[in-house]
């Protein structure tokens, strides 16, 4: 059964009497079939009036439901032939970023990105994906090895930022982002990002510094979360609705500053509720974007990449 956030309580208590009657309706004689009908219908209708006027901060808590695609999900029902690449070469294999080569359609490409992992276990294991300088460093030289056999680079963007432990910041964690948003501007490949979650802090530019960039419709993008937003304004983290609402997180916000180029459509409640849906969905949008970059040579991508953040904020 799906799992509910707090704002859809009223279709949940709808979905909990469905279920009660179809078991009602599997151990007795009597026909609710109309019933069950009715009752499915107002809530679909209750689930579109509610996603069709979401705050920030509702907006805020899809893209952090547990039950959305992570990297292993696109990993699979993404791309073709995924072939992990591990390591940076210098110090460890960080788990909170991964990627290697791919098939998208009959296109190769290099793929990366955030996991953030789906229970107790994976998500330690993955550092609730929030990498270290090891993870971006790796990041790097998959990038590097993109632009030696000129193959297009994927990220998929999912992390409330870049891990802020000491020693992350004892193995240089802004010098490492700051090398990998810098690799991002300088591949004389296409690159297309895509926010499918959260796309925090620096610890998401470091693999969203593309060509284009597209986001999922009820992802959110920001410099800081909303919680950490609200501890420095108003010295509690209760007023994070506040800060959602004042900062402009979501795709439809971004989309009119410029900061993306695409909104891609999710299914209805969110992708959590049809991942497969939504990563097809993905994939037609990535797809197109590449195709749309395919005509550009390499000195045309670094400038069309380096006027796309130089536009961003005039007036």
């Amino acid at each position: 059964m799906a799992s509910f956030l707090d704002f859809e309580k009223p279709v949940a208590e709808l979905t909990a009497r469905i279920a009660e009657l179809r078991t009602t309706a599997d151990h007795g004689a009597i026909d609710i079939a109309a019933e069950i009908a009715r009752i499915e219908a107002k809530a679909d209708r209750l689930l579109r009036e509610t996603y069709a006027k979401l705050t920030p901060w509702q907006k805020t808590q899809v893209a952090r439901h547990p039950d959305r695609p992570h990297f292993k999900h696109y990993a699979a029902g993404l791309f073709d032939e995924f072939m992990p690449l591990a390591g940076d070469r210098a110090f460890a294999d960080d788990q909170a970023i991964l990627g290697g080569f791919a098939r998208l359609g009959g296109r190769r490409v290099v793929v990366i990105g955030h996991e953030k992992g789906d229970d107790t276990a994976s998500r330690l294991r993955h550092n609730f994906g929030m990498g270290k300088p090891e993870g971006y460093r790796k990041a790097i030289r998959l990038m590097r090895l993109a632009d030696r056999f000129g193959l297009p680079v994927v990220t998929l963007v999912d992390t409330s930022g870049a891990f802020p432990g000491v020693q992350a910041e004892e193995r240089g964690q802004a010098e490492a982002i700051a090398r990998a948003t810098e690799q991002c501007l300088a591949l004389k490949v296409p690159m297309v990002a895509a926010i499918v979650g959260e796309g925090g802090s620096g610890g998401a530019i470091a693999l969203a510094a593309a060509n284009r960039v597209l986001m999922f419709e009820h992802a959110v993008y920001s410099v800081i979360s909303p919680e950490g937003c609200a501890s420095i304004l108003w010295r509690t983290a209760e007023r994070a609705p506040d800060a959602a609402e004042a900062m402009r997180v979501t795709a439809q916000d971004l989309k009119a500053l410029g900061v993306i180029d695409a909104i891609v459509p999710e299914p209805l409640g969110g992708a959590q509720r049809d991942p497969t849906a939504a990563i097809a969905g993905l994939r037609a949008a990535i797809t197109g974007a590449l195709d749309g970059l395919a005509g550009l040579g390499p000195e045309a991508l670094c400038r069309d990449r380096r006027a796309k953040f130089l536009a961003m904020g005039r007036l």
